[in-house]
């Protein structure tokens, strides 16, 4: 299916086709092997978090600090 017929469709069916889209994705992305790196990644920064030495910042906050950050 083409952007331009997908253009041409109602409202409705576009969500239509976005939630199978999003359906179809989550199967594949869940089944998928999460690399060992970003496992160690991800349990380091729990750990950390867990023994309170990790600051937790809400989303607007993280926001505004990436904002502030020149690059």
């Amino acid at each position: 299916m083409s952007i331009a017929e997908i253009k041409k469709l109602p409202l409705a069916e576009k969500f239509q086709l976005m939630e199978s889209l999003w359906q179809d994705l989550h199967a594949e992305i869940s089944s998928a092997p999460v690399p060992l790196a970003h496992q160690q990644l991800l349990d380091e920064r729990r750990a950390r978090g867990a023994a309170g030495q990790a600051q937790l910042l809400d989303w607007d906050s993280a926001k505004n600090l990436i904002g502030q950050k020149q690059c």
